[in-house]
């Protein structure tokens, strides 16, 4: 009895340092993750966000504070308000139809009982190819004079378009190119959704009398597909929202800036006129309208979704 006292003292004291030792050790382990995070994520961002204050063009030694000057120049740019509109017109198109797209796609291939691999590396072929590529084979197809799509038209007696080269139809074109390289891709992750849902919940809604298919997929299956469509929308989103490969290769913003979004107006401001204060006042901009809307969508979505 004498010498458990000591014993059990000693060993409260190494387990109180213990204790006090490990957050600093993990800290110090931590260290490396956190320099790399603010060298390569953390750092830039801030300058691109000091720079956005200033009038720096690339190439030149020096540069002068600005202020808010090259904020309230996009505030006056019409181009920037018509590249915004362009933005969020495409954006429109796209996620709404490649969303339904998927979903209906991964509904279809999941009921398949055979061919369901092939099916499913079929429609995510196009996520897997360079969008800068196919660009190139969908002006082919789009072409106005000797597009396959127009022949189409011209077979059944319907007028031809310019797709890229009317300004109404060139957004609508472009949106076109867009769903057919992310709607394979949803695609996946419904069907990933569609694995999660248990078998059980369908046959209680066939003993509650719900056997049409179009009833269990209302009643069970979009339900329970909430989480993955909160998510799916959200990516999608950010994705459309980030539209540059197909403008740059195919139109140029063109006809008549009909096609102009914003990154490939930052593009023209940073890399062809070397205004990178203004560049990177159209980046902060762009990365606050997108976190905005990423913000909006979870919110809104979230009271929809059950877990």
């Amino acid at each position: 009895m004498t010498l458990a006292l000591p014993l059990s003292a000693a060993s409260g004291r190494r387990h109180r340092l213990g204790a006090e030792i490990a957050p600093s050790i993990a800290y110090w382990f931590a260290i490396p993750s956190v320099i790399l995070l603010a060298g390569t994520l953390l750092m830039p961002i801030s300058m691109m966000i000091a720079m956005s204050f200033t009038d720096y063009e690339f190439g030149t030694l020096d540069f002068t504070f600005l202020g808010f000057d090259n904020y309230a120049a996009i505030a006056r740019d019409t181009a920037f308000w018509r590249a915004l509109f362009n933005t969020f017109y495409y954006v429109c198109l796209v996620v709404p139809a490649s969303v339904v797209i998927g979903l209906v796609l991964a509904v279809m291939v999941n009921g398949l009982k055979r061919g369901r691999g092939f099916y499913q590396v079929a429609f995510f072929l196009p996520v897997t190819s360079t969008l800068i590529s196919m660009a190139t084979v969908w002006k082919y197809l789009l072409h106005g004079s000797i597009g396959p799509v127009n022949h189409l038209f011209a077979l059944f007696g319907l007028p031809t378009i310019e797709f890229f080269g009317d300004p109404a139809w060139v957004m609508p074109a472009l949106a076109i190119i867009g769903i057919w390289s992310l709607a394979g891709f949803n695609m996946v992750l419904f069907t990933a959704g569609l694995t999660a849902i248990p078998q059980e919940l369908y046959e209680a809604a066939a003993v509650d009398g719900i056997d049409s298919p179009v009833e269990r997929f209302f009643t069970v299956t979009l339900p329970m597909l909430g989480p993955t469509t909160m998510f799916v929308i959200v990516t999608t989103s950010i994705t459309a929202f980030k539209v540059f490969d197909t403008v740059a290769v195919l139109t140029r913003g063109g006809p008549q800036g009909a096609s102009t979004v914003l990154l490939y107006l930052n593009y023209l401001e940073g890399f062809q006129y070397m205004h990178i204060g203004l560049a990177s006042a159209i980046t902060v901009v762009f990365l606050g309208i997108i976190l905005l809307l990423s913000l909006v969508q979870a919110k809104v979505l979230e009271r929809k979704v059950h877990y």
